[in-house]
Parts: structure tokens; sequence; C-alpha cells
């Protein structure tokens, strides 16, 4: 009796420091965490109202269409015309348990094991590790700082000249870096993964939270790529597991028979309140929560020449810093290690960047804005205080802190 080898991959280091968090909470510590993509805000209020309606009527709440109820696709239909200018008719919409959810159908229905898949790295780590689990070969594109940590059209010729491609995976703004492709960029890669028989995936889970420009959605230069999004992040609902994949027409069918097996359907009271998302109010409150993230971020970014933290990637977008520990590697020598002291000595939880990248992100660290000005700023404030003591060099043994 043994587990099976797709079980394999590695787990999520947010959720472990995340339980470690909870540990300290119980025990009577206070702890600023910056560590989770999961906005402090909740769901809009028009949402919520919409949700306790539906259990004040005792709405039965049965299983939905595979792929979502019509109203709903509807109005994300209605949506990506009013962002984006694009005609995306709602039979092409699939809903989905979360992006979680939208990721494993579309990798399913699109990619047969031993197919080759690229993505940039560092990036987020789901991707490869659902890859690897449906025996997925993961190509890696090595994308540091000189491309602003996002794949180039070279890198994927030079990806499939070793062996023909199956797919890519983009994401813009993207996790953890915030950085996001140009307008000019993405219309680039596009039309080389169409001219190739490349399945393009375009994770566009954080447009709406942008901070240097807007983003672009992949359909607006192919009718041939996948869009995954959610409502965890612009509309601050990570809890009701809501999410959407849009998807080219030959996806559609297999999309939706794989849905109706292995889910069989998205949460039907998310999806009935769900639809007040598009509403004006629920609209004004989600922006009104980026320029919270934006106040975040300006805190972070002024800090940085007194935190000593070295290259940052361009925070473009979505709610994180990606930075380089830079004169504290040395001390430190690795960003677990500093992650942990750093938890256990000064009450503050980031995240060590081998979460996203298992080449370089020993060298790296992921800081969230998604709780908000003031709980950033008291963060900051106690990163300082800590890089400040003489004795935190001696702190960063996370063995025995994590016992």
């Amino acid at each position: 009796m043994h587990a099976s080898r797709r079980s394999e991959v590695p787990g999520f280091e947010v959720m472990r420091i995340l339980g470690r968090i909870e540990q300290l909470r119980d025990a009577g510590r206070e702890i600023v965490s910056l560590t989770a993509g999961e906005p402090g805000s909740g769901a809009p209020p028009k949402v919520n109202q919409a949700a306790a309606a539906i259990h004040a009527r005792n709405t039965v709440l049965n299983y939905s269409p595979a792929l979502g109820i019509m109203p709903l696709r509807q109005a994300l239909s209605a949506h990506y015309q009013r962002w984006y200018g694009v005609n995306v008719p709602p039979e092409r919409i699939a809903v989905t348990t979360g992006s979680s959810g939208a990721f494993m159908l579309t990798f399913l229905a699109a990619f047969d094991a031993g197919a080759r898949v690229a993505l940039a790295r560092p990036g987020y780590p789901a991707y490869r590790n659902i890859l690897a689990s449906l025996d997925i070969e993961v190509v890696d594109l090595d994308c540091g700082p000189q491309v602003r940590f996002q794949p180039t059209v070279e890198q994927l010729e030079a990806a499939h000249a070793q062996a023909p491609l199956d797919g890519l995976i983009l994401a813009s703004p993207a996790n953890p870096t915030g950085t996001m492709v140009s307008r000019e960029q993405l219309s680039a890669l596009s039309q080389w993964c169409s001219s190739h028989g490349v399945q393009l995936i375009s994770d566009e889970i954080y447009h709406g939270i942008t901070f240097t420009h807007q983003a672009v959605s992949a359909l607006e230069s192919s009718d041939h790529a996948t869009v995954v999004s959610s409502f965890s992040k612009y509309w601050g609902m990570p809890g009701w597991r809501l999410g959407w994949a849009i998807l080219p027409e030959h996806l559609v069918d297999p999309v939706s028979r794989l849905a109706g097996n292995i889910a069989l359907c998205p949460p039907h009271g998310s999806q009935l309140a769900a639809v007040e998302a598009f509403s004006q109010d629920s609209l004004d409150f989600a922006a009104a929560q980026v320029a919270r993230y934006a106040a975040a971020r300006e805190i972070v970014l002024q800090a940085l020449p007194e935190l000593g933290w070295g290259q940052v990637a361009p925070a473009d977008g979505a709610f994180y810093v990606y930075a380089h520990l830079g004169e504290h590697l040395e001390q430190f020598l690795d960003s677990r290690r500093y992650c942990e002291a750093l938890l256990e000595e000064a009450g503050v939880a980031v995240v060590p960047g081998t979460d996203f990248d298992p080449v370089n992100g020993h060298a790296w660290v992921r800081l969230s804005l998604a709780p908000g000005p003031e709980t950033v700023r008291a963060g900051v404030e106690r990163i300082l205080a800590f890089h400040s003591r003489p004795d935190a060099a001696a702190l960063s043994g996370g063995e025995e802190a994590s016992a």
C-alpha cells in the first residue's frame, strides 16, 4: 500500500507558514501576517446582501449546470465587453470551483500526459504542481530581472527548438512578482502560440488590481487562448470558491464533460450571489480596495532603502512585492531561514521565494499588500526594527523555532 507517484508534489509553503501563525496566535503572540494573497475587505456588500437574501428565502441550493448558471455566465460576458471590448458568448464561459478548478479542468482538457508546457519561473507554484501531478512536463523559462520576470518569444523559440511545446501559461499581473506584459508583448506571445499550435492559458486573476497601466486580456489578441480568472482577488471573495475559464470553441465540450464528472458543478449559492459582483456598487467597492493596495504598495516602496533588500520586481499590479534579500542574504543564507527568524522574533510573516522559484528563490521573499496599508505599515516597522537588532542572525535557525 502506497500513495501514488502523482501525489509527490511539494506542499505550498504559504500554508505551512499560516499553520505556524495560528500556533503563535494561540499562544498569545500578536502576529502581522503579510503572507497570503487574500484581501482583508471581504466580498462587496451587495454580494453579501444577495447571499443573505438567498438564505432568508430558504432558496433550495441544488446542483447547477456543469458550466454554471446562465445568469452568471451572461454577467461575465457583459463584463468582458465592458472592460475589454471583446464579445465572449456566454456558452464559452465555464464557471468553476475557484481558479484552481479552472486550471485543473483546462489542463486536463488541453494536454495529454507527456505534453510539454512552458511557464515563467518565478511563478505561482500550483501551475507546476498540478501539471506534474497530471504527468505533464513543465518547461521552465528562467524569467529574471533581465526580462522583467515575464516570458519572451525568444525563450519560447529556444524551448520549442529543443522539443515541441504544447502549452504556455502566462500570468499578467503575475504572482509573486506583480509584473505585467504590455499589449505589444502579449500580442507577440499570443501570435507565436497560435502559429505554432501551442495552447496559451492566460491567468488573469489579478486584473483590476493594477498600479502602472491597465491589464490587457489575451482575448483581445486571440480567439484560441484560454483565460482563467476568479472572484477571489479583485472582488475579495477567496472563500466563496468561485472562478471561471473562457474557453476556445474546441475546449468547451471537453471541459463541460470533465466538469460534470469531477466537481459536478461550482457552488450554487456562490453563483447566485456573485451575479451582484457586477453591480456598480460592487465595482466601486472593489476599486476602493485597489486604492488601499496602492497605498500599501507606496509604504513598502518608500521603505526599500531602509529595508536593505536588494532588487525588487516591478510591482505593476497584483498585491505583492517580490524582493531580493540583498544585504541580508549573507547573514541568513537563504530566504526560508530569514522568514522563520522574522516570524519568530519580530512576529511578522512574509513568504520565502522558494515556493515560486526552486532555483533562485532562496534569495527572494514575497510580501503581500492584501491586508491593507495599516497592517503593511505595522509590518514594515517591525521588519526595520528586526533588521536593526544585532542578535537577529542568531535567531535564523528555524528548525527549533518550528518544532
